[in-house]
């Protein structure tokens, strides 16, 4: 009975999970920023393609 205590009173798995909670987060943040920041350059990359492709016609793209 004695070592079910100490188990209970041990907070060294509430550490970890707490830290397992923290990197769950920070992993999702940086996954939707580069999910974003993806589409972001591929339309950018888009746009230069475009402009590269077309002859230039002293317009600016």
């Amino acid at each position: 009975m004695k070592t079910f205590i100490n188990m209970i009173k041990d907070e060294a798995g509430a550490s970890a999970a707490e830290y397992a909670l923290i990197l769950a987060i920070v992993g999702t943040g940086i996954a939707v920023a580069a999910f974003l920041l993806g589409g972001a350059i591929s339309n950018s990359m888009n746009k230069a393609t475009n402009c590269i492709s077309r002859a230039p016609s002293g317009t600016a793209c």
